[in-house]
């Protein structure tokens, strides 16, 4: 660190919601060059912390300074980006169908003779910023064909387009594959290092926290509970803060999976958004009471593969059956109503409404049952009502009010509620893609828990995910996937994390080519 004068002050900062005290008399100082992690449950006010201090919101009462000048009542993100504050949000902020050279100069476009837009210019500028920071890429991609990880670094570069040198990254490796995540961490340490950046981070994985954060801020229920100095705490200490107990990732696993063929993919191929190949003659079975997981570098063929399976993206060839009946040309409705559940990868896009209420968005797969409608014309509200406070107690799904849109609830209250959501079923086959992208280290534990009931109960489960640890703690049997093709099965236990990414990337492969 450079130097010891703060950055960034918080001054008994309290933002109030209707029903929610987001943020409770925060009072936080951060140090120019240093790396400040912020952890805590879900909604226990971290991104709202952050959305104040980069004008989105305005804070109840209290003041925030940056560079020691105060911001507020009229502050909002361009003025933050005047004083050098850049945020990068969970959620991209990008447009899809423009150049990753049109999405970082949104605003700020150079002109020739003050008319028309430069693109050599831009091109060039952007070249240079991505040499400066390590962060190739091409500035004529179009921003929708990138990989997630691409895409953060657009963010990225757009916020130091502008010249941010306080950045807030919020849930950062949330979507990014294990080598993503090193060449961020990288590109994090060259900024601090070496430009004297400073850079908060909003993270729920406490390593990622130990290895690359200076000081560390807990919060929890809107209060920060406490700020250590990285070097003199642990994972242990941190979750303990964070949850208020011990968290302790216990093992469910009672017997051995059942010998019945429940979900069975047989040469399956897809095409990709683009109209290539994606899914190129992938096999594979999963059993009753067994969990198989699916790893491999994202962008790999495992979105288009469980698309595939639950009747969102066509086939151009094999087979899905479900307990030996062919799903293979079945619409979603109808492979739900056979009793496959689906948890996306994506929940914004394709796992919930943000603008209907949380209660709707619990109901939804139910909500034609006698119990929740009257002849199908008549929505039975109270019933409504009190099925969602049930399942929202027993998932611990926090918000200021189960009639407000889903959009209004953090990222990890999202997830659980799409989980709780799918769990209430009773189905023999559940399709689980990143199911603890985005939340706390406490929710973790009680996801896992709940997947592993479900597998002990006997439900079979394709389980994708780019967390290696999640794979390796909850998965009977280990496949992995490179240029959407199979390199490799294993059994638990029988390969280590190390050697598995060489089959992820293609560099090894197992030759078991049949499921």
């Amino acid at each position: 660190m450079s130097g010891d004068s703060p950055i960034v002050r918080f001054e008994h900062v309290t933002m109030q919601f209707p029903g929610v005290l987001a943020n409770d008399d925060v009072c936080l100082d951060v140090r120019r060059g240093e790396v400040f992690a912020l952890v805590g449950e879900n909604g226990a006010g971290k991104s709202t912390l952050m959305n104040l201090l980069y004008g989105l919101k305005k804070p109840t009462l209290g003041e925030i300074y940056v560079k020691g000048k105060p911001l507020g009542q009229r502050h909002n993100p361009l003025k933050a980006m005047a004083l050098g504050v850049g945020m990068v949000h969970q959620h991209f902020m990008l447009v899809p169908s423009f150049t990753v050279a049109q999405n970082i100069a949104l605003g700020m476009e150079p002109k020739k003779r003050g008319l028309l837009y430069d693109q050599r210019r831009i091109n060039s500028d952007i070249v240079a910023l991505c040499e400066r920071f390590g962060l190739p890429l091409n500035p004529e991609d179009v921003v929708g064909e990138l990989s997630v990880g691409l895409q953060q670094r657009v963010e990225i570069l757009k916020a130091l387009y502008r010249g941010a040198d306080v950045l807030v990254l919020d849930e950062p490796t949330a979507v990014l594959t294990p080598q993503e995540t090193e060449e961020l961490f990288s590109v994090i340490r060259r900024m601090v290092t070496e430009k004297n950046m400073t850079v908060l981070l909003i993270t729920h994985k406490l390593g990622e926290v130990m290895r690359l954060s200076d000081r560390v801020g807990v919060m929890r229920r809107g209060k920060l509970l406490g700020v250590v100095n990285t070097a003199e705490t642990d994972e242990r200490q941190l979750a303990a803060m964070m949850v208020g107990r011990d968290v302790i990732f216990s093992e469910l696993r009672e017997g051995l999976p059942g010998k019945r063929e429940v979900l069975t993919v047989r040469g399956l191929c897809a095409l990709d958004d683009r109209g290539l190949p994606a899914v190129k003659g992938i096999s594979l079975t999963v059993h009753e009471g067994e969990i198989v997981g699916v790893c491999g570098v994202e962008g790999n063929g495992q979105t288009e593969l469980t698309e595939c399976i639950m009747g969102m993206r066509p086939q151009t060839g094999g087979t899905v059956t479900l307990n030996g009946r062919d799903i293979s040309r079945l619409d979603p409705r109808r492979i739900r109503a056979l009793g496959v559940g689906w948890i996306p990868e994506d929940r914004l896009r394709t796992g919930l409404s943000a603008q209907a209420t949380v209660t709707e968005n619990l109901l939804v797969g139910k909500q034609r049952l006698p119990e929740f409608s009257l002849l199908h014309v008549h929505y039975r509200k109270g019933n409504a009502r009190r099925y969602g406070e049930k399942l929202a107690a027993e998932f611990d799904i926090r918000s200021g009010g189960l009639q407000l849109p889903m959009g209004s609830l953090s990222g990890g209250n999202m997830q659980k509620a799409i989980l709780a959501r799918e769990f209430s079923f009773d189905s023999p086959v559940l399709v689980i893609s990143q199911p603890t992208r985005g939340v706390d280290i406490g929710a973790i534990e009680f996801i896992h828990e709940k997947i592993l009931e479900k597998r002990n109960a006997g439900c079979a489960i394709l389980l994708v995910s780019a967390d290696l640890d999640e794979l390796f703690r909850l998965c009977d049997q280990l496949t992995t996937l490179y240029e959407g093709q199979i390199t490799g099965r294993f059994a638990a236990g029988e390969i280590d994390k190390e050697e598995i990414g060489y089959y992820m990337t293609g560099g090894r492969q197992k030759g078991v080519l049949e499921g």
